[in-house]
């Protein structure tokens, strides 16, 4: 099995790169999981308390699970993968059934800055974008997808956001392997993600 981390700041472009990789490969041969489903449990807290939550602080993740099931994984056995609402800032009562591949590719703003989990990657991708870009990409998701208004999200880049990404996010650059400029320069970068890939499942042939 090969795992692939992928990680930058919020509104990076993780997820187009991800898909950029993905329409490369066998769907039956890949498999993605998203640190944002591993969002800490919530349910001792009320709506308006989870509303407060630091959401981009390493604290915020549940760690162990992503690498308990990681592990899982790798071990050739299959996961209920937890699902979270982004609408009730918890985690759903539902799973979603996820199965060994040859190709897992873990995403996230915060997977590498937890060591044990860059040890689990055989490829580390940092995904670059400038902080203006991201933070209208944060603003169109948000608002469209996860049911925000915008002073909400204007006042959460402020306030933790922004410096979370300086203090957290930005520094785990130095642990890539290889660093993707998130605009119309970036094939090539993505070309050599693909390649590895390629050469590894021929290898597992």
């Amino acid at each position: 099995m090969l795992i692939i981390g992928i990680a930058g700041g919020t509104g990076s472009g993780k997820t187009t790169v991800v898909n950029q990789i993905l329409n490369e490969l066998p769907l039956e041969e890949v498999t993605v999981i998203s640190q944002d489903s591993f969002y800490n449990r919530n349910d001792n807290l009320l709506y308006e308390e989870r509303c407060k939550i630091n959401f981009d602080h390493p604290k915020a993740i549940d760690f162990d699970l992503l690498i308990k099931q990681l592990k899982e994984l790798k071990s050739g056995k299959t996961i209920d993968q937890p699902i979270y609402s982004f609408v009730t800032h918890n985690r759903s009562t539902g799973t979603l059934k996820t199965h060994p591949r040859k190709v897992v590719i873990v995403e996230g703003i915060l997977i590498f800055t937890n060591k044990e989990l860059r040890d689990l990657m055989d490829i580390k991708v940092f995904v670059h974008a400038d902080s203006d870009e991201r933070l209208i990409r944060r603003l169109r998701r948000d608002l469209k997808e996860r049911g925000r208004d915008i002073d909400e999200v204007l006042q959460r880049y402020q306030d933790t956001l922004k410096p979370m990404h300086l203090e957290f996010i930005e520094p785990t650059k130095n642990y890539a392997d290889i660093i993707i400029p998130n605009d119309k320069y970036n094939t090539v970068a993505i070309d050599i993600v693909r390649t590895v890939i390629t050469e590894n499942l021929k290898n597992d042939l």
